[in-house]
């Protein structure tokens, strides 16, 4: 399919899955980090808390955290 007709497709709405490959499809910056954080042990025993309390690792809660800040600052 030419790109024109790809466009016109798309416009119109229409369902484009079958037009697309997804098995090498990608997300741009979704790509794994490690990043090394020292925290005071008062901060940790904080976070602990307040993933028991949600039901979620202590990692979990910290990239939450972390993201809704971040959306918060654009």
């Amino acid at each position: 399919m030419k790109a024109q007709e790809f466009d016109t497709k798309f416009e119109a709405g229409e369902d484009l899955t079958d037009d697309l490959d997804f098995s090498k499809a990608r997300r741009v910056n979704q790509q794994n980090r490690r990043v090394n954080i020292d925290f005071p042990a008062w901060v940790v025993e904080g976070l602990d808390k307040q993933a028991k309390r949600l039901g979620i690792t202590r990692q979990a809660l910290v990239k939450i955290w972390i993201a809704e800040k971040l959306k918060e600052a654009v």
